[in-house]
C-alpha cells in the first residue's frame, strides 16, 4: 500500500478537471510502469494506492518519482507558481498476510466515505470502489467491503474540505 500527501497538505488538485488529471495520469503512468492497481483512492491533497508489481515492473520509485514529477509541474502551471514544492513524501507499506491485503483493499476503497465525502464508496468517482462494484463477484465485493480496518496504520490525517471536492459525482 502507498499513501502520498502534497506539501502542508494543501490541496493542489482541487476540483473536477484537476481529480480527473492526476487520477488518469497515475492510472496510465502506473500502466507504463506495469504495476497493477488494486485499489486506488485519489483526494485534493493525497492520494492512497493498493498495488502490487507485474512481471516486468520499474522500480515503485521509477514510477512514483515521474508521478509526482510530472502532476507538479502541471499543478504548479494551474496555479501559475512555478518551482513551489508539491509533493511532500510518499510511504509505503509490504503487505505479506491476506486479511492485511483485504482490510488495505476495503480501507482504500472506502477512504472517501473515511473523510466524509460521500456515504457510499462507489459514489466517489476518483476512487476505484465503482470500478470494484461493477466489476468483482459480488461475493468477493461484500467480503473486502466487510472487512474492518479501523485499527489499520494509515497515514492518512489530511484534511479534505467539501469545497475541494466538486460535488459533480
Amino acid at each position: 500500500m502507498l499513501t502520498a500527501g502534497t506539501y502542508l497538505k494543501q490541496p493542489i488538485f482541487r476540483g473536477t478537471e484537476r481529480l480527473d488529471y492526476l487520477c488518469d495520469l497515475l492510472l496510465n503512468l502506473g500502466d507504463k510502469y506495469q504495476w497493477q492497481l488494486q485499489a486506488w483512492a485519489v483526494f485534493p491533497n493525497h492520494y492512497h494506492l493498493v498495488t502490487f508489481a507485474g512481471p516486468e515492473a520499474a522500480p515503485l520509485t521509477t514510477w512514483i518519482r515521474h508521478l509526482h514529477s510530472v502532476a507538479a509541474i502541471q499543478g504548479n502551471r494551474w496555479d501559475q507558481t512555478p518551482g513551489r514544492k508539491v509533493w511532500f513524501q510518499y510511504w509505503e507499506t509490504l503487505l505479506s498476510f491476506p486479511s492485511s491485503y483485504f482490510a488495505r483493499l476495503r480501507y482504500v476503497h472506502a477512504n472517501a466515505v473515511h473523510h466524509g465525502i460521500v456515504s457510499e464508496p462507489s459514489l466517489y468517482r476518483w476512487c476505484s470502489a465503482g470500478w470494484f462494484l461493477r466489476r468483482a463477484p459480488r461475493s468477493l465485493y461484500d467480503r473486502i467491503m466487510s472487512m474492518k480496518s479501523d485499527r489499520l496504520k494509515v497515514e492518512d490525517d489530511f484534511d479534505v474540505k467539501d469545497e475541494d471536492v466538486e460535488r459533480s459525482f
